[in-house]
């Protein structure tokens, strides 16, 4: 099962050969077994490229599964879970994990000498199981799924500008008047151009300028370039600064919520454990997320 998902997520033989430390022969050998116990073929392979079939993805799934479960065995068996050691996978929003999980994990680390952690931070949503994650925090309504969720705050979509721009332009009363402004919009927060709003409103807007980060549309709106939309813990700073200002607060959408999210087995791993439970209590004690 190990070599047959290092062959399928590398997509070639000698790739998952090399990650293996294994001669290619050896590999080759390895899923030509597994396939002809099986009785199903589990790749497709040609001079170019190797792929899972139908039938190897389902295994590919079970397979990780199986693995993460057997190595959290292994820990228990061996009195891991007395101390936290080895390599956790965490992942989170870009501009979230930056302002509170860093922070988290530096303290996690200081605490646990025997530990080392890898953070991807990204803004789209990653299946823990399929890319590795052991960790990962996650904002807006969870889909039902196997992993376990502690939910951990709360954050709003609001409508921001500077105080220069509001002077120039004037202050929009109600979402219908947008139409009327110039719109930096943060493809990651809004990558459609209909902005939904509380109690049914949807205005559909064309952007003056449109960016793939939220970094870059808050400092376009400090700029005074215009109207945008981010998420509340995004601004903070510059709102208590009064260096942006919110608009329309009362025609704000439902707020969403934040989750730690993990995979959750029959052994909870020390290293798991022991990050989920100090990146929860730190990040309910943030009153921007409460």
């Amino acid at each position: 099962m190990t070599v047959f998902i290092a062959v399928a997520e590398e997509e070639s033989f000698a790739a998952g050969a090399r990650r293996l430390g294994m001669s290619p022969p050896a590999v080759t050998r390895a899923i030509s077994a597994l396939e002809e116990r099986l009785g199903v073929k589990l790749l497709n392979r040609t001079t170019r490229y190797v792929r899972v079939t139908d039938a190897g993805s389902r295994y590919l799934d079970d397979c990780r599964r199986i693995i993460h479960e057997t190595n959290e065995a292994d820990e228990a068996a061996a009195g891991i879970n007395a101390e936290p050691r080895g390599h956790l996978a965490v992942t989170a929003p870009v501009m979230f994990g930056r302002i509170f999980v860093i922070p988290s994990i530096v303290d996690y680390l200081k605490r646990y000498p025997d530990m080392e952690v890898s953070a991807v931070f990204l803004d789209r949503v990653v299946n823990l199981l399929e890319e590795g994650f052991d960790v990962g925090i996650r904002i807006g309504e969870l889909p039902d799924s196997s992993m376990r969720a502690i939910r951990v705050g709360q954050v709003r979509r609001i409508l921001c500008a500077s105080p220069g721009y509001l002077a120039e332009n004037g202050m929009p009363n109600s979402p219908s008047e947008l139409i009327y402004h110039k719109i930096v919009a943060s493809s990651t927060v809004s990558p459609a151009v209909d902005w939904k709003f509380g109690q049914g409103i949807t205005v559909r807007v064309k952007p003056r300028l449109t960016v793939t980060s939220n970094d870059a549309a808050i400092e376009a709106a400090l700029e005074g370039m215009g109207i945008t939309r981010l998420l509340s813990y995004q601004i903070e700073a510059y709102r208590a600064s009064v260096q942006l200002q919110t608009l329309l607060t009362e025609f704000e959408p439902p707020p969403l919520p934040i989750h730690v999210i993990h995979r959750e087995g029959r052994y909870a791993s020390a290293k798991v454990r022991a990050f989920v439970d100090h990146i929860v209590l730190r990040l309910r004690s943030v009153l921007a997320l409460n």
